[in-house]
């Protein structure tokens, strides 16, 4: 049960970064493709960006690693930037593509 509320924290700190070209935070914009926890809760994420090319990849990935790292009870946290596969509108919420009038 624990590992579910820890992901609940995981899930509502990635809502509170944002890609700084789409006002719209990375969760909601799909760009994270895997939470997993590890042992003595070790976090890894896997995720992309919606370019390859993104001029502030740097600053996204420190910002998830901050964040998370942040949420008590969280011992280490990796970040995997990955492009494969690469981000498509589709990967957004329904909310996110409606705020951002996709649909």
């Amino acid at each position: 049960m624990e590992e579910l509320s820890l992901r609940d924290q995981i899930e509502a700190t990635l809502r509170t970064v944002y890609d700084p070209e789409i006002p719209v935070n990375i969760f909601e914009l799909g760009l994270v493709y895997e939470i997993k926890i590890g042992e003595n809760n070790r976090i890894g994420i896997t995720m992309t960006l919606t370019a390859p090319g993104c001029p502030v990849a740097g600053d996204i990935i420190m910002e998830v690693d901050q964040k998370v790292r942040a949420i008590e009870g969280v011992s280490d946290v990796d970040v995997h930037l990955t492009f494969d596969p690469p981000w498509t509108k589709e990967m957004m919420s329904e909310e996110a593509r409606l705020e951002l009038g996709f649909m």
